[in-house]
């Protein structure tokens, strides 16, 4: 696999309880062999609502990118810039389209 295949820059959709917001997210993955899974991390551009919404305690979400399925994504502290921290396991959302593709 190409190092760029392991990371995604661009549009994205956060699904929190009946709510769908378009975010803009930057991400990277690295694959963990002793785990025999990927993990993959990254953060939203900044967002001022989902900030709000993790300040209170929001945690999960479901993250969906333009042609690929869902994929439960982990919230956490805001950076020092607005954004949201995310994070998961598994194929990352956006190599679904590339070996399935």
């Amino acid at each position: 696999m190409a190092d760029d295949d392991e990371n995604y820059r661009g549009p994205a959709t956060l699904r929190v309880d009946d709510e769908e917001r378009a975010v803009q997210i930057r991400m990277w993955a690295r694959f963990e062999p002793v785990e025999g899974r990927y993990r993959w991390a990254g953060r939203t551009t900044p967002d001022p609502v989902l900030r709000e919404r993790v300040g209170a305690g929001l945690r999960s979400a479901v993250l969906t990118l333009p042609g690929s399925p869902g994929a439960t994504v982990r919230l956490s502290e805001p950076d020092p810039w607005g954004g949201v921290r995310l994070s998961g396991a598994g194929t990352p959302p956006w190599l679904h389209h590339v070996v399935e593709g």
